[in-house]
């Protein structure tokens, strides 16, 4: 007598099981990384109003916003190697909570060098957070999997801006005065207190591994254990060192250079570009910055739902940081109008947190083990540079134009370039699955 095996039956339990554990704790993750997100670019919205305040310049102001990528360069790799050791849950809570500390801090700077040492120490204590959920979420799921995962985790990116556009500006404007502090200062003391509440739910909720999560059964467990495992051996660099002399990896630092220095462009130039279109008020920058996140957010989900079904990851990367660097040279062409200015950005934002979650689905399908802890942290610190040389380099550029638009223009060549490097030098067979 044989038996058949309903695959239907079969691959709908797994779904199942699957879908139980992402809703455990993607929408955590998801949160924290709203907040991380949050705390890391809040900067951009309080110069509108520090920098008269403080008589900081441009480039005073782009220097102490990209040091915080100095210190999470520096401090990335072993703060990944020490999640990957003794667990997401205590790792990711030591991190919020330094961070958050850090974070509150900012509102009490005074100089230039008191603002430098803050941001680049808020750099330190957020090192290996991002990639320490990439390499979470290589645990919990396979790579055919992952992608809308990825994508979920990377709208905390968008979401980021739709919530702390409006929040930032009601703040810096409702704020003003209280207790003799400015709408700048407020600002970094009421969003630096979320990471400190999360980290205690992190500590609580979070599971390092699937075999000690009680709330699956032992078949479901085992479920996901042999999807994972069995993805797992597809990859090829398992090894440190075989993940820091793997010309992919070394590739792959460059390509998320470029995507980069237009991430944090917009991140840290958006409400500069909306207040040089003639919008003064604060909340109403906050307010207009709620359309590109919104546009983001939408063409982020398509996109991950495309790339699963296709298990393409090319083009997935590639066609939207192409659509970013038209959406800069928008922004650059505009001459302070605000029409031809907000279809700019809802480019760029579309654009580049489209491309980010599936620009990780690359390196994510070859790396492996400690190698994957290991390359996943080189990949994103070499790659976060440009969050030190974006902010720096447009600051320095304004200072000496008096216009953001040479700088908006060598953000887009940087996303064009990676576009290219994706489409001509990254092996579909390394990536598609």
């Amino acid at each position: 007598m044989t038996f058949e095996v309903d695959t239907a039956t079969v691959d709908a339990q797994a779904d199942a099981t699957f879908r139980r554990a992402a809703w455990r704790f993607m929408p955590l993750l998801f949160i924290c990384y709203v907040v991380a997100y949050l705390d890391r670019v809040n900067v951009g919205f309080a110069k509108l109003q520090m920098l008269n305040d403080l008589q900081f310049s441009e480039a005073v102001y782009g220097w102490g916003a990209g040091l915080f990528f100095v210190g999470y360069f520096i401090f990335e790799i072993p703060s990944n190697l020490l999640l990957h050791r003794v667990g997401a849950r205590r790792w990711i809570a030591r991190i919020m909570v330094t961070w958050g500390l850090l974070s509150l801090a900012t509102a009490w700077v005074t100089t230039p060098m008191m603002f430098y040492v803050v941001r680049f120490m808020l750099g330190v204590a957020e090192s290996g957070f991002y990639p320490g959920m990439i390499l979470y979420l290589t645990y919990w799921f396979p790579s055919h999997r992952r992608g809308r995962m990825m994508a979920v985790l990377t709208a905390g990116n968008p979401v980021s801006g739709m919530i702390g556009g409006p929040l930032s500006g009601y703040l810096m404007q409702a704020f003003a005065g209280v207790g003799g502090y400015a709408g700048w200062q407020w600002l970094f003391i009421i969003e630096a207190l979320p990471a400190l509440v999360l980290a205690v739910i992190i500590w609580g909720v979070l599971d390092d591994k699937v075999q000690d999560a009680r709330w699956l059964s032992d078949e479901q467990r085992s479920v996901i254990a042999r999807e994972v495992g069995a993805d797992a051996a597809k990859r090829t660099h398992g090894s440190i060192a075989e993940a820091f002399t793997s010309k992919w990896v070394w590739l792959l630092c460059l390509i998320l250079f470029g995507i980069i220095m237009g991430s944090y462009a917009l991140g840290f130039w958006q409400p500069t570009i909306i207040k040089s279109a003639g919008i003064n008020d604060p909340f109403t920058v906050g307010l207009l910055t709620v359309i590109p996140y919104t546009c983001a957010l939408i063409s982020m989900i398509l996109v991950g739902q495309h790339a699963d079904a296709t298990r393409e990851r090319r083009w997935h990367v590639s066609a939207p940081a192409l659509v970013a660097a038209a959406g800069f040279c928008l922004c650059a062409l505009s001459e302070g109008r605000i029409v031809p200015s907000m279809i700019g950005l809802s480019l760029v934002a579309a654009g580049i947190i489209s491309a980010l979650p599936m620009f990780w689905a690359l390196p994510t399908s070859f790396l492996g083990g400690r190698g994957a802890a290991a390359g996943i942290a080189l990949i994103n610190s070499t790659g976060n540079l440009a969050g030190f040389v974006s902010p720096s380099l447009i600051g320095w550029l304004k200072d000496q134009t008096h216009s953001l638009n040479s700088g908006l223009y060598l953000v887009a060549g940087s996303l064009t370039l990676s576009a290219i490097l994706v489409l001509i030098f990254v092996p579909a067979r390394l990536v598609n699955r």
